[in-house]
């Protein structure tokens, strides 16, 4: 699949991304994890033919709008900014293919819109992270802590991309290729070098989650047929039992579990289409 540039107006301002594939095939919109951007989906992407394929940098990422001075990343922000993309597509309904946080993302906009999503295939995430009641009062502190120290924190210069390529090799297990596909779209250049281009803001914890029983009711909603696939080993702040409890709540859900890293739709792309298989179609 060629995958080309692409930028839409919406309400916030413009999403830009990549797109490819074939007018008139099923249409997905592909969203990535949290500090990733668009090109976290190029290697799967040549592995899914036959598609009409979507993928935006979530707002605050890679080459798309921040969000405006006193404004806070949440998910129904998110949401809001794929149900106003589908909207400039002119798609009244759609696959979703998410990886992480996209995988979050996508799981809320299929139980809040069932309408609208088609199906879905969700990879190393279902529903939100979650919080317990007991630390609601500390996670607000920490929340408002953080935010009211961002605006003293400078952004990181780096003379070239070596430094972030390695960075983004060591913290995510990915091979120099694919980290460097994630650092090309994810810096822009500065005098003297260059500075990562997602929003400071998205570091911030947020000062609010959902429990886990709103998470696991949200799971329940989403009414379209979902498969879900995760890597082993787990992630720590996803783990076993959790993560598959969850996809057992899903009314049209099926789990496929691939040995792997966070990110193996990059590093193994071949794997995770074959588990995709013909879901879209």
């Amino acid at each position: 699949m060629n995958l080309r540039e692409f930028s839409a107006p919406i309400a916030m301002g413009e999403l830009r991304g990549l797109r490819g594939g074939t007018p008139g095939a099923p249409r997905v919109i592909a969203l990535h994890g949290w500090l990733d951007n668009a090109a976290s989906f190029v290697p799967l992407a040549a592995c899914l033919p036959d598609l009409e394929l979507v993928i935006p940098d979530l707002p605050g990422h890679g080459h798309s709008v921040h969000l405006g001075p006193g404004a806070e990343y949440t998910s129904g922000v998110a949401v809001n900014a794929v149900l106003d993309l589908a909207d400039a597509l002119e798609w009244e309904q759609f696959y979703l293919l998410g990886h992480s946080m996209g995988a979050g993302i996508a799981s809320l906009l299929a139980a809040s819109s069932p309408h609208r999503v088609q199906g879905l295939v969700a990879i190393e995430a279902l529903g939100g992270l979650s919080e317990t009641v007991a630390r609601t009062a500390a996670r607000w502190q920490e929340a408002i802590a953080a935010a009211r120290a961002l605006p003293d924190k400078r952004l990181r210069l780096f003379p070239d991309l070596a430094m972030p390529v390695r960075a983004r090799m060591q913290a995510n297990q990915l091979s120099e290729a694919n980290a460097r596909l994630l650092v090309e779209r994810g810096v822009r250049a500065v005098e003297g070098g260059h500075v990562w281009s997602s929003d400071q803001r998205l570091t911030l914890p947020t000062p609010q989650r959902l429990d886990e029983a709103q998470v696991s009711a949200l799971v329940a909603g989403i009414d379209c047929r979902t498969r879900v696939i995760y890597a082993e080993p787990a992630q720590p702040y996803f783990p076993e039992p959790l993560r598959s409890q969850r996809a057992g709540l899903l009314p049209h859900g099926e789990l496929i579990v691939l040995p792997g890293t966070h990110h193996l739709h990059m590093e193994d792309p071949i794997a995770v289409a074959a588990a995709i298989g013909d879901f879209f179609q």
